[in-house]
């Protein structure tokens, strides 16, 4: 299935049911936010919903965070913290992305994501990565934030959580990049401040263009 045929599509409960008849009662749903980001953590967000048909109608604008605006956003957030049985987001920091590479970083923020939930899961659905250190029966298909109303959720839950730490926290300590705006990705204002300021902290050396600055341009700014 391509993208495209996605667009608007409403995720559902049916990956999530294969788990219920199977005695697995609380299946989690994972997914990534700012993994292709140049600054700024990888985020992840784990959600168990009840184990029961239909969905809950307050989910019914949870969808896949990519086809939602920030408002949408916000709103289908509040609407999965009152609704999910849990929820959790896990990050990794862009040295530890720079140190591990950005899919093992995405796996540790999916397994600090789990830890961090208050209901311990017995099945897992993922959004293209599997976690082969975490002893659970596991699917992972692409899309899966598209399908799955449980990864539509985290999908939701990594957006809200990354966006906010990138506009509170990084626009705070590092300002000037336009953090609150751009949230790290490889905008034209992201580029421009790059090129005017040079990296900060907050900047993954391993990715381009930061990893092919010319050794002039590499001065760090560090607050």
């Amino acid at each position: 299935m391509q993208s495209a045929q996605l667009r608007g599509k409403k995720p559902s409960l049916e990956h999530e049911s294969r788990f219920w008849e199977r005695g697995y009662r609380a299946v989690a749903g994972l997914d990534e936010a700012g993994r292709g980001a140049w600054a700024g953590p990888v985020y992840a967000g784990a959600v168990i919903l009840a184990p029961q048909l239909p969905a809950p109608p307050q989910l019914s604008a949870v969808r896949d965070s990519k086809q939602l605006s920030p408002a949408q956003r916000e709103a289908a957030f509040a609407a999965i913290q009152t609704t999910a049985l849990a929820w959790a987001a896990g990050w990794a920091s862009a040295v530890e992305i720079d140190a591990l590479g950005i899919v093992p970083a995405t796996r540790l923020a999916m397994t600090r994501a789990l830890v961090a939930l208050p209901l311990l899961p017995d099945a897992l659905l993922i959004d293209a990565l599997r976690l082969p250190e975490i002893p659970l029966p596991q699917q992972s298909f692409p899309f899966a934030d598209a399908l799955a109303l449980t990864v539509a959720a985290a999908s939701i839950v990594a957006k809200v959580s990354r966006d906010r730490w990138m506009r509170e926290r990084a626009e705070v300590d590092f300002g000037g990049y336009g953090f609150a705006q751009h949230k790290g990705y490889g905008t034209r204002q992201h580029q421009a401040a790059l090129a005017a300021r040079g990296p900060c902290a907050l900047h993954r050396r391993s990715f381009a263009p930061i990893a092919t600055l010319g050794d002039k341009e590499r001065g760090e700014v560090t607050r």
